[in-house]
């Protein structure tokens, strides 16, 4: 895959990575379940540990320099 479409990708994985958590911790003090990432997959919880995988992996690839960073 192309080094430009793996940072694409691996941004987006990130934003809404970030967006989830957001929501989870706004849904901490509103007394919500706000997990979208659990709204969606819950029913796979596999695939759903798959994708907190890749947030993660994207993250770590986005801060090495020369590779994903800058």
């Amino acid at each position: 895959m192309e080094k430009s479409m793996v940072r694409s990708i691996s941004k987006l994985l990130v934003f809404v990575g970030a967006i989830n958590w957001g929501l989870v911790g706004i849904g901490f003090f509103t007394g919500n379940d706000l997990n979208v990432v659990t709204m969606l997959l819950g029913a796979w919880p596999a695939v759903e540990a798959i994708v907190y995988i890749l947030v993660g992996l994207s993250g770590i690839y986005l801060l090495l320099p020369g590779k994903g960073g800058n």
